[in-house]
């Protein structure tokens, strides 16, 4: 029986997976369109609505296709409460559990992570801090970075 689940099931998750991925880069896209000053310019309106509505709606649906089911005890805090969110331990995929209920946040990530194809363009329409291990000053730059979008008074979305 387990196997027979297992022959069913994988194929019909792996389709379920590709298709929301498809369609969440779909809508990155779109987000990110024409956008002037991608990554130094926050995004406004209907960007940042469409990002934090339906990327955070597709990514909760992902998770529960693959088995994860997300249950948030307590309040979220608010921009204005918490504009920098702390995860740990910050080693693998789980941290996009956290950004599904939190709204979309902008994150840390490697420079790298951007020029991959799909999640590339997923990524980049959260604003993410760039990290370049090759940048010696990259350390600097990056908390300066955190700084400027913690202290802009909700232009940009939260940081995790």
């Amino acid at each position: 029986q387990t196997v027979l689940q297992g022959i069913i099931l994988l194929p019909v998750r792996a389709i379920c997976i590709a298709f929301l991925l498809l369609i969440a880069w779909m809508f990155a896209s779109i987000a990110t369109f024409r956008h002037p000053g991608k990554g130094f310019v926050p995004l406004k309106g209907w960007r940042r609505r469409m990002i934090q509505t339906t990327l955070s709606c597709l990514t909760r649906t992902l998770f529960f296709v693959m088995g994860f089911q997300v249950k948030v005890k307590g309040k979220i805090a608010s921009l204005q409460e918490a504009p920098i969110f702390v995860a740990a331990p910050h080693s693998s995929f789980f941290d996009a559990i956290i950004c599904a209920p939190t709204g979309m946040p902008s994150i840390v990530s490697r420079a790298e992570n951007l020029s991959t194809p799909v999640f590339g363009t997923i990524l980049s329409s959260l604003q993410p801090v760039s990290v370049s291990r090759q940048d010696p000053d990259s350390r600097k730059n990056t908390v300066t970075e955190i700084t400027k979008r913690a202290l802009s008074r909700g232009q940009w979305p939260q940081v995790i």
